[in-house]
């Protein structure tokens, strides 16, 4: 491809930003990123309070997020950030000592510990191939892309069972004899948002926590950004040639030979265009979210295929607590990680140690697809109620002995942050080539498709897709 093709790209999140930054790389300076907000970062929001940032969507990262680690080596920064560590509570409030590494004596723990080991081993044999960026292949039994290395070199190769990887979590782990695994493997998955082991493919739960990703978050070997995450990507903006355009609004994109955008009532054109915004068509109940076909010219293939997509409804709610009661670190209530307590928080997040008056963080999901319900049952039944919602979590807090401060009668919430959360497609649709169709339409009308639905939503797989996917077309 020219170098001096102009490209589009749509989206000021990690996967805009980090294709950016890998054009660059390979010698392409000719483009253009649109941010419809007037931040970069996307779900990766760190606000301020009282001089310091806090958390309301990514919090941390893992020596195995490589593609992370280029982005702190091309923006100058590095994860210089606080030490998190975690307790665990009951919902009652009291602790949960379920996971103290004192009591391995215990047989279910002994027990849970033989599982994990053996799990590992499953995953690197019989699943060879799992753990590469992005989907190519594995509904079909194969995979290709990039190793989960530091040079993350490409591989290829043929592995049957990688189909299995279709199955739900809970389904597949069941099937391979390894059940207690989901104890753990739950933590950073349902809690922060990504859904249930019931409905959700194991191929997404793998992607993002691969066996190496996982042992680091077992033993607290995690990554912080003083300024939050946000900075890195804030960084990484300006070290880019060409910084990411605040509050565009985009209201039609036509594709030809040339690519047309209207934004901010003015049009220009392109060679090509890289869509990181969310691919979902039609209604998206979501204040931050639109649908692909409010603006583009979208295509009956791209229609067909991307109405399958759902998304998860997770928010998270910062506010502040008496000094006394703030707990001795961030803590997980475990028992509120099951469809059955849907509605119900889950973690509750403080990033600076004995500081008062810092928001504490709670995060909660609010719909679930049932078990053999069908995918169109799901998308019709609507979630639990925001509103709703938050009184549950309220109530929560109180139980756990952390509630809001009152000011002026009423309680200490600062920010409320609904995101566009985790876009997904389930079993079926995954088994039946979902992203081989995908990735077989990139390149055609001058789009190239990236963003979280082509890997995992967390920020590292998000970047990674992105260098795969310069890598591979341009």
């Amino acid at each position: 491809m020219d170098k001096k093709t102009r490209i589009a790209i749509i989206g000021g999140g990690p996967a805009g930003l980090g294709a950016a930054m890998y054009l660059e790389k390979k010698g392409y300076e000719n483009y253009v990123i649109f941010e419809k907000t007037d931040h970069v970062g996307g779900k990766c929001h760190s606000p301020s309070h009282l001089g310091k940032r806090y958390e309301m969507g990514a919090i941390m990262g893992v020596p195995s997020y490589y593609a992370v680690h280029d982005v702190e080596l091309f923006a100058g920064v590095t994860h210089d950030g606080p030490r998190l560590h975690r307790t665990y509570r009951l919902p009652n409030g009291k602790p949960d000592h379920r996971f103290d590494k004192k009591l391995f004596n215990i047989p279910h723990l002994l027990k849970l510990k033989k599982q994990i080991k053996k799990f590992g081993e499953i995953l690197e044999t019989k699943y060879k191939g799992y753990d590469i960026t992005g989907h190519i292949g594995v509904s079909e039994g194969r995979y290709e892309g990039f190793a989960v290395t530091p040079g993350r070199e490409p591989v290829s190769g043929v592995n049957p069972n990688l189909k299995d990887l279709a199955l739900p979590f809970k389904k597949f782990v069941e099937m391979n004899g390894v059940p207690l695994v989901q104890e753990i493997w739950v933590q950073p998955f349902t809690s922060f948002g990504y859904g249930y082991f019931d409905e959700i493919p194991a191929a997404y739960v793998l992607k993002y926590l691969d066996f190496q990703t996982m042992m680091n978050f077992v033993n607290v070997n995690l990554w912080t950004w003083k300024d939050g995450t946000q900075s890195i990507y804030e960084a990484l903006n300006k070290k880019l040639k060409h910084q990411a355009l605040l509050n565009q609004n985009i209201t039609k994109i036509v594709r030809g030979d040339k690519v047309t955008i209207t934004v901010n009532g003015k049009e220009e054109v392109f060679d090509k265009i890289i869509i990181t915004a969310p691919l979902q068509v039609g209604q998206i109940n979501n204040p931050v979210a639109q649908g692909l076909d409010t603006y583009l010219d979208v295509t009956a293939e791209e229609r067909e295929l991307f109405s399958k997509i759902d998304y998860e409804r997770y928010d998270t709610m910062a506010y502040i607590t008496a000094p006394e009661n703030y707990p001795e670190a961030s803590f997980y209530v475990v028992d509120n990680m099951t469809p059955e307590t849907l509605g119900h928080g889950m973690v509750f997040y403080m990033r600076w140690g004995n500081e008062p008056e810092q928001p504490l963080v709670s995060y909660v999901l609010r719909k679930h697809k049932n078990e053999g319900e069908s995918v169109v049952d799901y998308k019709a039944r609507p979630e639990l109620d925001y509103e709703q919602t938050k009184q549950t979590v309220l109530k929560d807090v109180a139980t756990l002995g952390i509630p809001p401060i009152k000011e002026n009668g009423k309680d200490k919430i600062i920010y409320e942050f609904q995101a566009y959360y985790f876009p997904h497609v389930f079993t079926e649709d995954y088994a039946s080539g979902w992203y081989e169709k995908v990735e077989a339409m990139q390149g055609k009308n001058n789009t190239y498709y990236a963003g979280e639905i082509m890997s995992f939503g967390d920020m590292d797989e998000t970047v990674e897709y992105s260098h795969d996917l310069v890598e591979r077309f341009f």
